[in-house]
């Protein structure tokens, strides 16, 4: 496999209309240690320093071969990346990430657009506040972008149609991989997730969560102290997140208004929606029409 070569420019994307997916970029690089992330070579539509960041249009799917290195999202506390590790990006949020200085590391990364992409990253398995998955050394998973790489790099209009076929396959290595994650949960992590489920159900409502704690049979200190835990953020802000990505879907596929998509997802005013709007996504809502992102610039 070649090393760290962005494959097409917007005109040679690989579409499948069946699937509605458009692949934008495909790359694989190996990064040594002790040398600038990411490096000059990097593309410059991706190109971003750590102290700003970035945001992206488009999902991608970042997978950390070997060596280890650092993450960071909106919302969330730096998470430590290991070896065997997938990284799900979404569109709209800030993020940034690095390899350990002196340890370096080995990525294979994918991005695209589409319905079937939507789908599959705003399923209830999958979330922006949750997006390392850990999969270990998946040999499949590894043959899988071989293939869609070969596929793309021959620059056939006939087999770039197939290219998206091997997006799903991917998606449906790490949907197995979760799937079998969700197996081996504890009973503590099951009853989590349960109550999980009910905050994406309810995720506009008022919630309760000292209610929701008693009606599970926990109290409320042990419900938020093992919720932020497993998920790296209290309920309360998990929430708080939830209705931020709803909006930021309603801002792009709606003509509503700030004020109205803002009572839609549950904030009691215009002004205080923005307000968290910006803190939490580092842009102000308003610029998503225009998919200028402020913290963004230069960087998508």
């Amino acid at each position: 496999m070649k090393i760290f070569k962005n494959y097409f420019e917007f005109e040679h994307i690989a579409t499948s209309t069946y699937l509605d997916t458009k692949i934008l970029n495909i790359g694989h690089n190996v990064h040594p240690a002790n040398t600038q992330y990411p490096d000059l070579s990097h593309p410059d539509k991706y190109f971003f320093e750590w102290v700003n960041g970035r945001c992206l249009t488009e999902y991608q799917i970042i997978y950390i071969l070997k060596g280890e290195g650092l993450f960071e999202s909106n919302g969330q506390k730096p998470i430590l990346i290991e070896s065997g590790t997938i990284i799900l990006l979404y569109p709209g949020l800030w993020h940034r990430y690095r390899p350990t200085e002196n340890i370096g590391w080995e990525e294979y990364w994918v991005g695209f657009t589409g319905n079937y992409a939507q789908f599959f990253f705003e399923s209830s398995y999958f979330s922006p506040l949750s997006p390392i998955i850990k999969v270990g050394f998946n040999n499949d998973f590894i043959n899988t972008f071989s293939k869609l790489e070969e596929l793309i790099e021959k620059k056939e209009d006939s087999l770039k149609k197939l290219a998206p076929f091997l997006i799903v396959q991917i998606l449906g290595i790490i949907y197995s991989r979760v799937l079998d994650l969700n197996s081996k949960k504890t009973k503590k992590d099951r009853l989590i997730y349960s109550m999980l489920d009910y905050i994406h159900e309810n995720w506009k409502k008022d919630i309760d969560f000292t209610e929701l704690s008693l009606s599970n049979n926990v109290s409320y200190v042990w419900f938020r102290k093992s919720f932020k835990e497993i998920l790296g953020t209290s309920p309360n802000q998990y929430q708080i997140m939830l209705k931020i990505k709803k909006a930021e879907q309603m801002i792009q596929d709606t003509s509503l208004t700030l004020s109205e998509i803002a009572y839609l997802v549950g904030f009691k005013s215009e002004f205080y929606f923005s307000r968290i709007f910006k803190q939490k996504m580092k842009y102000n809502a308003s610029s998503l029409r225009k998919w200028v992102p402020v913290a963004c610039n230069n960087n998508i």
